[in-house]
């Protein structure tokens, strides 16, 4: 049977001590930083999709063993399994539960960029959990579940529904976190590429209220005129 233990070894062996020194820098691990306490052993992103795809079929019992690790690899390796595992179909309820139950493990933006939309998004869409979790986790103390909320809106996106991104980046554009600007703008302007005129009738309406870098971040794509005009809020 496949264990965590094997899943753990295999990382291993493709750990590099260069790697995590660049990884702990990269995710701001440091004191007072978001990723404060996190542990690195240096994995590349290609070697961790290598793994997760020889170990996809992990029981769920081994799954919450790599999810609850204090090492920022072996919680990833466990959601790309997860990710895998929906996409493919047949226990997409009992991987959307098991998501959510461990959400506090996902617990780094990259976790969550990698998890939210492919996982509950999508489950949202496809009818198996009701949407009013998003405006919950929108709301929430915890920072990555105010971002699990607007990244998962992103599957409305790909799919050409906007409302949910909108309602929730309105939500969420008091929040104090750059990494939520980020996030914000990020989605609106994957909303943009669907619908440039709502994005921007969006951002004229709520102007006083968005953070540069969320304003930065949702206009990047546009004509570099009209981008600069936003900047400086002629419209």
């Amino acid at each position: 049977m496949m264990t965590a233990e094997n899943v753990q070894k295999e990382l291993n062996a493709h750990a590099s001590a260069e790697r995590k020194k660049a990884l702990e820098w990269f995710f701001k691990t440091g004191k007072g930083q978001y990723g404060h306490g996190d542990i690195f052993i240096g994995v590349s992103s290609p070697d961790m999709r290598s793994v997760s795809r020889k170990f996809r079929d992990l029981p769920f019992a081994e799954l919450q063993k790599l999810i609850a690790s204090p090492i920022h690899e072996e919680r990833s390796c466990a959601l790309a399994i997860l990710v895998l595992r929906f996409e493919k179909g047949g226990e997409r309820k009992a991987i959307l539960d098991f998501y959510l139950r461990n959400r506090q493990y996902v617990n780094n933006w990259d976790l969550v960029d990698c998890s939210a939309h492919k996982i509950l998004g999508r489950a949202i869409y496809d009818g198996l959990q009701d949407v009013a979790i998003l405006y919950r986790l929108a709301v929430s103390d915890i920072l990555w579940e105010r971002r699990i909320a607007i990244i998962s809106s992103m599957f409305f996106i790909q799919k050409g529904q906007l409302d949910h991104t909108f309602r929730l980046a309105e939500l969420l554009l008091a929040d104090r976190q750059d990494l939520m600007h980020k996030a914000v703008g990020w989605m609106l302007r994957e909303a943009w590429k669907k619908d440039p005129a709502a994005v921007e009738a969006f951002l004229i309406k709520h102007y006083p209220q968005v953070p540069r870098t969320a304003l930065r971040y949702a206009i990047e794509k546009m004509e570099e005129g009209k981008r600069l005009n936003f900047l400086k809020g002629r419209f």
